[in-house]
Parts: structure tokens; C-alpha cells; sequence
């Protein structure tokens, strides 16, 4: 591993961003949800619900949903596996565990593990899963090449990798219109309604520094996983990718 990597535009050690990214959460976990709703007027409500609409998960399977925060995956994959099935809602960050806990219970959701857990070292057998999600959580992970194989190892065969997160547009006013609102409204937001600008900066930052689309399909092509696809939402604001381990 690099001596250092990018936290947002920002070149740091790489054993200080696990720390700095958990700052940032321990900072928006309370009001996660609702600057998510703000943010992308609603939209991540639907872009998930894309997700577990592609998922084939099924009643009985077994669900890993990394960086799961505030539950809304792991929500409705315990509804689709059922009683017979189990779903393990993790995060790395325990204030967004707790907020995804607090979030289920009153919800009524039963049957879900919480597991505290860094994506790049996964506490589970080999050929675990058959189903593991990472949304919006891949960005903020040092060491991205690990993370995907550790997901590819916990994955049965023919089990199914989803990844859900911001990715690249190339149509050119949207581009624009997104720079402008990333960068001049969404810290604001963030410092009227979180009372927290720099960590809505960050995140402006942490998106443009993923890979794109067709990089990010060749990482998990890299990994071991035999078919990758991705599709494009929101004109390439947010892309979900989709592999299968074969």
C-alpha cells in the first residue's frame, strides 16, 4: 500500500484517512438521513430501491451490506430473505452502526446482525454470502483493490456484488450544473442543517476522486469476479455496478 492517499483533494498518510473519514461520520451519523433526502431531493430512496430491485436476493439468502449506515439496504433485504434468510448490516463507523440499529428496531425489522467491521478485513468464512452490497461507502475506503476481494472472497459462487455509488457523468451541463451544486450549495446545506460544512466538502470531494464507471468495472473484473456490469443512474451521477462471482 501507498505511503499516501487522498482524503477528498487532500494528500494524507494512508493509516490517518481511516480515522479522518470515521471523523466525518461521527459528525453527520444523527442527521444522515435527512441530508440525504435533502441533498439529492429524495433520489437515493430511489436509486436503492434499484438496487434490491436487481439483487435477485431471494428468501433464505445471506446478505453482507458494508458501510450500511443508516439501514435502508439491510431493511429490505431482511424483507426479502425472510425468516429463513439472514442479513448482516455492518459499518466501520459505530455512531452510523448505532444510527442503523435505532433506525431498524423502530421500524420493526428483526433478524438483523450488527457487525462493526472494516471493508478491507472481513470477519467471515470464505464463500459466505450470497449476496454483498456496499452503497455509497466504497469511496471512502483507503484501499479499494482489497476491499473488492474481500468481498469476492466472502461471496459464494455465483453470488452477486453490488455497488451503488456517485460516479461520473459525461453529458456536459449536467456535469455543470453538479460541480456548481457540490461545491457551492451541498456545504452549505451541510453547515445550515448538519452544522457541519467541512464534512460536506469532503464528500464533494471523495466523489470526484473515485474511479469512474468503466475503471471501477475493471477493479472488480480484476478481482476474480467473472461478469461485471454497471448501469447508470441519474444521467452518471450514480452508477451501480454489479458482479458475479462464477
Amino acid at each position: 500500500m501507498k505511503n499516501t492517499t487522498h482524503f477528498g483533494f487532500k494528500e494524507v498518510a494512508t493509516q490517518d484517512k481511516q480515522s479522518m473519514v470515521r471523523g466525518v461520520f461521527d459528525s453527520v451519523a444523527n442527521q444522515y438521513d435527512l441530508m440525504n433526502d435533502v441533498l439529492s431531493f429524495g433520489a437515493h430512496r430511489l436509486w436503492k430501491h434499484y438496487t434490491i430491485a436487481t439483487s435477485n436476493v431471494k428468501a433464505g439468502d445471506k446478505v453482507l451490506d458494508i458501510a450500511g449506515g443508516t439501514g435502508d439496504l439491510a431493511r429490505a433485504f431482511a424483507m426479502k430473505v425472510g425468516a429463513t434468510g439472514q442479513v448482516v448490516l455492518s459499518d466501520i463507523n459505530a455512531a452510523m452502526l448505532s444510527e442503523g440499529r435505532k433506525n431498524l428496531i423502530n421500524k420493526g425489522v428483526s433478524g438483523v446482525q450488527f457487525v462493526q467491521l472494516s471493508g478491507e478485513q472481513i470477519p467471515f468464512a470464505d464463500n459466505t454470502f450470497d449476496c454483498v452490497s456496499i452503497a455509497f461507502g466504497l469511496r471512502n475506503v483507503t484501499d479499494k483493490d482489497q476491499c473488492i476481494g474481500e468481498m469476492y472472497r466472502v461471496l459464494k459462487p455465483g453470488g452477486c456484488l453490488l455497488i451503488l455509488e456517485f460516479s461520473k457523468t459525461d453529458i456536459a451541463l449536467l456535469e455543470k450544473f453538479y460541480d456548481f451544486y457540490s461545491f457551492n450549495v451541498m456545504p452549505q446545506l451541510g453547515k445550515i442543517i448538519a452544522n457541519d460544512e467541512q464534512s460536506y466538502q469532503y464528500l464533494a470531494e471523495s466523489i470526484r476522486k473515485h474511479p469512474d464507471q468503466e475503471t471501477l468495472k475493471q477493479m472488480v473484473l480484476d478481482a476474480g469476479f467473472g461478469i461485471c456490469e454497471y448501469h447508470n443512474l441519474s444521467g452518471g451521477i450514480v452508477a451501480l455496478h454489479k458482479g458475479i462471482k462464477v
